[in-house]
């Protein structure tokens, strides 16, 4: 999710890294942890012997990792398929990860068969294994651009198409697409990870705020708090996966269930507005900062309280009465486009921004020659470490650069792959030129590092905003006639794959880093794990696929909104504005704009009064989705905020075990729930809510049939 569709707003969105680390760190130190942040931590583990890079990668971490990664596969998709919010789950695996294998050290222990204590570094390949694997979930596009290449979404946008620009999921065709396009990204900056980490001293605020958290769980200090936790964790999980067990017997048909829950009465329902006892959104709306949950409400009351009403009562005057509700032509055109404008503006304003910071803390560095200046990084003053290195700098920096990943491997690794998807991508795609690979192979390295070096400073990685770039160019490149849909959309496919990858790559770095994980281990660990991700993520989709026959249908319970955006930005590039309904490019031009100015006031009055200026990205989702989710966010949202009001201490060290326990039981549920609809087995009631004349109708239609 990837926090993290694990980041501009609009990554952050898909793929979110949504967490601060501030809190993370408050978590890693608080209560009986605050010692950690004041003594030099690798002080404390001096006593410990780092083990070599060959010991780090052993079987029981990458068979926990792949047990995670089903589960966390699972998560990400559900949430790719329903909302496209992705929470940062990297805590969550490393903090599982810490919870089996601890599990199965102490039984071994027990047993006096255990060999090889559970160390930090081994911690960290498991969440780097499980995140790179679960990333797949996002990065492969099963809700934007690969499901945006279906029928189902293409008769759901309700354009005119031919055979040309729709190509089905297909078990065989996604698996080889994902180890073709999945690896290019991992050689594309590996050979950068010294200038990133040590010499530029980024700071990769979701890498950094994970490795504080791993370092607390192995710290002798730090144990009691981690057993207290697991058992929390523990007790959440099996609260959630209980809860969704018991709301399925409820669920026989669509619109039946507790999901379904009118609470603000029916009329409100009728717009998206009720709270439909999710706990996976619950859990995201505490680990999400409050700026996020209320900028959804606000987006979802301005669209679907004002905007949606207003333009529906123009239905014959702004487009044809008789257009259907899934037409881009009719009232959808609005609900798609405008949140594309929106995503668009946000995008681009972020763009600019991370590649201005770019330019000039380059420019920062380079004309300080010879000097060991610290770039200035969220808004911190450079300051000469040269002289003044912390010890723990030191011992990590020489650990770091120990274990060589070789240039020539990365280059060699490179060109290899490029030339694989060159020759073999057309085959899976015949309208996906190789010319246009090729130059998306040429250009994507430097994407890719301007992604990982701005994901550094601002914890922002613009995977998405590339690929919506790749769409808009090779969809007017190609044309109507040549399959500019499908071949936009697989060019993204390539795209985001190669910027998202990188700069998680770099993410993960930076924790192994600083827990003194050894390099060439951590790059095993990603390339392991996106193996994993490439075969364990087209399976789980499949099942969702194969389970969920409304799938991709709006109102569905599983609407891939994303999927419909993605497909329209390249039909937006293919037959440009004229197409739009009456009034719908103005709306757009204006929230376009409206976004940069927003984002552009929220830098310029600084982080004291920014907080209290909705976030544009995070208003767009609704506009299409609804509010329902994020209602669910802000009572997720509300109770964290009670909690902390009563107890911060508590709430800290607890509050994103919590969190995680209820996205992740949630998550363990969807796969009986999935293999039961399969399976064709239907829940057996029907709870449905209805206004008190239509139950009378109802009732009076009974009583005549039994007559």
């Amino acid at each position: 999710m990837d926090n993290r569709e694990r980041e501009s707003h609009d990554d952050k969105m898909e793929k979110g890294s949504f967490a601060s680390s501030d809190h993370w760190k408050a978590l890693a130190t608080s209560g009986e942890e605050s010692e950690l942040a004041d003594a030099s931590l690798e002080k404390i583990f001096e006593s410990r012997e780092v083990p070599p890079w060959q010991k780090q990668l052993t079987f029981r971490a990458f068979f926990v990792s792949f047990i995670l990664t089903i589960l966390f596969s699972f998560i990400v998709m559900k949430l790719m398929l329903t909302t496209g919010i992705i929470p940062s789950l990297n805590v969550a695996a490393g903090l599982l990860g810490f919870f089996f294998v601890k599990t199965w050290t102490k039984f071994l222990e027990k047993s006096g068969l255990l060999k090889q204590p559970f160390t930090r570094q081994e911690n960290t390949v498991i969440q780097t294994c499980v995140v790179a694997s679960s990333g797949i979930a996002f990065s492969g596009g099963f809700g934007n651009y690969l499901f945006g290449m279906s029928e189902e979404v293409a008769k759901s946008s309700g354009e005119t198409y031919s055979s040309l620009d729709v190509k089905n999921p297909s078990l065989h065709w996604m698996i080889g697409f994902l180890f073709i396009v999945s690896f290019l990204g991992l050689f594309s900056v590996v050979s950068l990870r010294k200038i990133m980490i040590i010499d530029f001293k980024l700071i990769y605020p979701s890498g950094t705020a994970t490795a504080h958290l791993i370092n607390s769980f192995h710290a002798p200090m730090g144990a009691k708090l981690a057993k207290k936790q697991v058992k929390q964790l523990a007790k959440i999980i099996s609260f959630s996966f209980l809860w969704g067990f018991f709301q399925w017997f409820f669920m026989g048909e669509d619109g039946c269930g507790f999901n379904n829950f009118p609470t603000f009465g029916l009329k409100a329902h009728k717009s998206k507005f009720y709270f439909d006892f999710s706990t996976t959104y619950v859990g995201m709306g505490m680990i999400c900062p409050y700026l996020i949950s209320v900028s959804l409400l606000l987006g979802s009351l301005l669209s679907w309280g004002i905007m949606w009403p207003l333009i529906s009562n123009q239905k014959g005057h702004w487009y044809d009465a008789t257009l259907p509700s899934s037409s881009l032509h009719g009232l959808q055109g609005y609900e798609v486009f405008i949140p594309i404008a929106m995503i668009l503006g946000d995008g681009l304003y972020n763009f600019i921004k991370v590649m201005g910071h770019m330019l000039f803390d380059l420019y920062t560095q380079l004309s300080k020659k010879g000097s060991r200046a610290v770039l200035p990084s969220n808004g911190r003053a450079a300051s000469d470490v040269s002289q003044a290195q912390s010890y723990d700098d030191q011992r990590r920096a020489l650990l770091f650069v120990k274990d060589q990943i070789p240039t020539w491997l990365a280059i060699t690794g490179y060109l290899f792959i490029a030339i694989i998807s060159i020759i073999t991508l057309p085959h899976i795609f015949p309208l996906l030129k190789w010319y246009y690979i090729l130059d998306i192979c040429i250009f994507a390295p430097v994407l890719a590092f301007c992604n990982a070096y701005g994901c550094g400073l601002t914890d922002w990685s613009l995977a998405s905003t590339y690929g919506k770039l790749a769409i808009f160019i090779i969809s007017a490149w190609a044309g109507k006639s040549q399959g500019g849909v499908l071949a936009s959309l697989a060019a993204c496919g390539v795209m985001m794959n190669i910027v998202s990858t990188a700069s998680d790559l770099m993410q993960d770095f930076k924790t192994g880093y600083m827990t003194l994980t050894s390099p060439r281990s951590m790059f095993v660990s990603q390339v392991i794990g996106t193996a994993m991700g490439c075969i364990v993520s087209p399976c789980v989709f499949w099942l969702f696929y194969k389970a969920y026959g409304t799938l991709g249908h709006q109102g569905s319970e599983y609407p891939v909104p994303y999927a419909v955006i993605f497909r329209s930005i390249a039909i937006l590039g293919i037959e440009g504005f004229s197409t739009l309904p009456k009034h719908c490019l103005t709306f757009c031009y204006v929230f376009f704009f409206g976004s940069m100015v927003i984002n552009g006031i929220r830098d310029a009055v600084g982080k004291k009064w920014n907080r209290f200026i909705p976030i544009p990205m995070a208003m767009a989702i609704p506009f299409y989705m609804g509010g329902y989710f994020a209602i669910d966010m802000c009572v997720g949202s509300l109770i964290l905020y009670v909690w902390r009001r009563m107890n911060k201490a508590n709430a800290d060290a607890y509050g994103s075990t919590v969190a995680s326990g209820l996205i992740c039981g949630d998550g363990i549920w969807t796969l009986p729930s999935s293999i039961l609809a399969l399976a064709g087995v239907k829940p057996p009631i029907c709870m449905k809510f209805l206004s008190r004349a239509t139950d009378a109708r109802v009732d009076a239609f009974l009583q005549s049939i039994k007559m």
